[in-house]
């Protein structure tokens, strides 16, 4: 075993290291999906209101997650803003802004399509029973929205969990980073890199794997 790239994992604290960047990994999608969710169900109210400027804001927003890469965000947020406007972001405070300015267009969008798909006599039912606008909202249409948004939710914090590996790119610490660290300590060992990328895999599918499993098992129970 000790002519094995395997090896290394276990010499010193390399594998304690691996997890301490899971660790950020796990931080940073954490906090994004708290903010994306809070800001998401705005963003959903917001694509629906009767304000222009809501909409257009929403839209706008939304089209930039989708058709320019999150590298390009990073690097504008960490490298373009930071100096632009002379502030002092970190790596990963520059990677939580970027991920919930996706997350939360991302979340809006799913929270307006959840919105639309409740039939519309729930609501027209609601206003005949006397039910105020923000009470058909609070007791009829959020609590079945967020009952067929949860699943899709679900789904979207496995991409951020898979997108923050670009992070390494402005300087955070996170597992592949760590591995590649690990990596370049061991050059001489010619498996090295397949057995460090293959725990990363394994380590991101641990974290992945439960999570698209409580998603499929709620939307077929809910369906």
């Amino acid at each position: 075993m000790e002519n094995l790239g395997i090896s290394i994992l276990f010499k010193g604290v390399n594998f304690q290291r691996l997890l301490g960047g899971l660790w950020v990994t796990l931080r940073i999608a954490l906090i994004t999906m708290g903010l994306s969710v809070v800001l998401g169900l705005v963003f959903g109210l917001m694509m629906l209101s009767r304000v222009k400027a809501f909409r257009v804001w929403c839209r706008v927003q939304l089209e930039i997650v989708r058709f320019m890469p999150q590298l390009v965000l990073l690097y504008i947020v960490y490298f373009g803003f930071a100096r632009l406007f002379s502030l002092d972001l970190n790596g990963e405070t520059s990677a939580v802004l970027v991920f919930t300015f996706w997350g939360a267009a991302e979340m809006g969008d799913l929270m307006r399509g959840a919105l639309t798909s409740i039939p519309a006599h729930q609501r027209e039912s609601a206003a005949a029973l006397g039910l105020t606008k923000g009470q058909i909202y609070r007791y009829v249409l959020i609590p079945q929205t967020l009952r067929r948004l949860l699943p899709q939710a679900m789904n979207l914090f496995t991409r951020v969990i898979k997108t923050t590996a670009l992070v390494k790119m402005i300087n955070v610490t996170e597992v592949l980073k760590v591995g590649q660290q690990i990596i370049g300590q061991f050059y001489r060992q010619p498996d090295a890199a397949f057995w460090v990328y293959l725990t990363i895999f394994i380590l991101y599918f641990i974290l992945c794997r439960p999570i698209t499993l409580l998603s499929a098992r709620l939307e077929k129970r809910w369906a």
